[in-house]
């Protein structure tokens, strides 16, 4: 009776949509027996509902989360809003005996983009200009050391409801107060004789070698490797497989240490220009420094304006940047970079924008953390609210990917339907699937829509191609 009663209200639900016969194919299919959706499709001018299915379900979003993220940052922050890094020495310089008597510090500013590939033009080589700045000071010789003010957000780099088996791995990098590489580093690998064991034959950069235990084998077809390693660790370990069918590999791995990485990468120039330096490299957390450092400054540099983050961060899915960005509205608005004080402005971001948390559970900025859980309704009403009242509209639209085109939908959304007529953040990890954005109609009616799927079985292929169905359906029917 319970079977046939949930099979009414389904269909009831469903003779609502114009465009059901997708959306029908896609439940009834048996990969969906034991799954979860929540689904809404609304006028994104009235919020009207077009259509919707358990709406108001709570799920797991995975990075849909970072809608939310990237939405409070906007209007919070701005789109020109810029973190600063700077350079500079305590202690006076002996110019008779060409000697700094005191320390190099640098300032971290809570910079996600520092040193990133995605924004090489924009730094260039900033550590040798910062080099040549302190060579101009006209010193050989430096009393104390270098070190790294890593001060501006707290110690905890990775939100505490991660998955372990993500902490280590480029994807589970952390917010420092001091990050730079994207917090990445790559293992090179390579097959034993045998063709089964992997062995490590470099670390890039080398100042990120690692102590690890390896019980990495080729086997298969699928990456399958995980590096296993907590924030400020010195070792750890390596696992599981990597494809059979490769003689060379590379894993990429979240710097333990960034702020640590920097001091030793700015100790070495130095060392490479002449410049002698005493002790060896550190950071205030090392040395247990309670404050800021005072000191002379004498160089600095800028991030790219926080549009050109949220840009890459939405278009590629960038978690850490994600959670530089919930640490750096604690910072703002609360004095302390820590993700409780980010989460805290989030929500009362929320608040005050008329749009509901219920049924929202916000763990991190990234949607890394499994229990997160949001509603398909709450995500439509943010992206609504995006495109009314917010501020910075076309900066926030313009920073989801445009379907078959570019960053994690460039492979996704082909068909001639969704050209240049489709922008959204998709959301994966293990049995979960999500897409959220927005989409004109055939009709000409601009619409917003969010589909969070959990604990379905099969591909997330054969999930996604039930998705773009339903929506190429909703464009033509609308």
């Amino acid at each position: 009776m319970k079977k046939i009663i949930i099979l009414l209200f389904s269909l009831n639900v469903l003779q609502t949509f114009s465009q059901e016969n997708a959306f029908r194919a896609f439940l009834a299919d048996t990969v969906m027996e034991h799954a979860a959706v929540s689904f809404i499709v609304a006028d994104a001018d009235s919020m009207q509902t077009v259509f919707e299915f358990n709406a108001d379900r709570s799920l797991i979003p995975a990075s849909v989360m970072k809608l939310v993220t990237t939405a409070a940052a906007m209007e919070m922050l701005g789109p020109g809003y810029k973190f600063r890094t700077s350079i500079g020495y305590t202690g006076k310089i002996s110019k008779l005996l060409k000697t700094l008597n005191g320390d190099i510090i640098i300032s971290g500013g809570g910079d996600p983009a520092l040193g990133s590939v995605n924004f090489a033009n924009h730094y260039g080589n900033f550590t040798k200009e910062w080099i040549e700045k302190i060579a101009g000071l006209k010193i050989r010789e430096i009393s104390g050391r270098v070190i790294t003010d890593d001060t501006y957000y707290d110690y905890l780099p990775v939100p505490a409801k991660w998955l372990w088996e993500d902490a280590g791995n480029y994807y589970g990098a952390g917010a420092y107060g001091l990050s730079l590489f994207d917090n990445t580093y790559e293992i090179h690998l390579t097959v034993s004789t045998d063709t089964t064991r992997l062995f490590i034959t470099g670390i890039t950069p080398s100042e990120c070698r690692f102590e690890f235990a390896n019980w990495l084998v080729a086997a298969g077809t699928a990456d399958k490797g995980y590096v296993f390693a907590a924030p400020y660790s010195t070792n750890g370990w390596l696992a599981g497989s990597l494809p059979s069918t490769l003689k060379d590999f590379t894993l990429r791995a979240s710097i333990a240490d960034p702020p640590l990485i920097m001091a030793k990468l700015v100790d070495q120039e130095l060392k490479e220009a002449g410049i002698r330096v005493i002790s060896e490299p550190t950071t205030c957390r090392l040395i247990q420094s309670p404050a800021k450092l005072h000191y002379t400054e004498i160089a600095e540099i800028y991030s790219p304006p926080l549009s050109q983050i949220i840009e890459v961060l939405n278009h590629e899915s960038v978690n850490f940047y994600a959670e530089h960005l919930v640490k750096e509205l604690g910072k703002v608005y609360r004095k302390k970079g820590s993700t409780e004080e980010g989460i805290n402005c989030i929500t009362g971001f929320l608040e005050e924008s008329g749009i509901s948390s219920d049924g929202m559970f916000i763990e991190d900025g990234s949607g890394l953390s499994p229990l997160n859980a949001i509603t398909a309704r709450s995500v439509a009403e943010i992206l609504h609210f995006m495109k009314k009242e917010g501020k910075h509209f076309s900066e926030y639209y313009s920073s989801l990917p445009d379907a078959g085109k570019e960053g994690t939908l460039k492979n996704r959304f082909t068909d001639p339907v969704f050209d240049s007529n489709l922008r959204a953040k998709s959301g994966s990890m293990t049995r979960v699937r999500s897409y959220a954005g927005y989409f004109r109609s055939q009709s000409g009616k601009d619409m917003i829509f969010c589909i969070i799927v959990n604990n379905f079985e099969g591909t997330h292929n054969r999930i996604i191609a039930y998705i773009e169905d339903i929506l190429k359906e909703t464009i033509l029917t609308n």
